[in-house]
């Protein structure tokens, strides 16, 4: 029988409480950049590279898991 709280964080090779920290994380940082858009907005003078500055950690953050992820991927095959 599956589990729905483990299989994912097991198939990205992290725990529930390692998974739960990770999405949240990058939850929290996207709520604050979409405030920090939302702000610019009205305020084109505050903010003025904040929503452009989360996107791209975000964006390198995951590309560097997917990297991790493959890599390990790949040594699991071979061993």
């Amino acid at each position: 029988m599956t589990n729905p709280f483990t299989d994912h964080p097991n198939a990205v090779g992290e725990s529930y409480v390692e998974h739960l920290g990770q999405a949240t994380g990058i939850g929290f940082a996207m709520v604050a950049g979409g405030f920090a858009c939302l702000i610019h907005g009205l305020l084109p003078f505050l903010f003025v590279k904040t929503g452009t500055s989360v996107i791209l950690g975000l964006s390198e953050k995951c590309a560097q898991r997917r990297r991790l992820m493959a890599a390990a991927e790949a040594s699991a095959r071979v061993a």
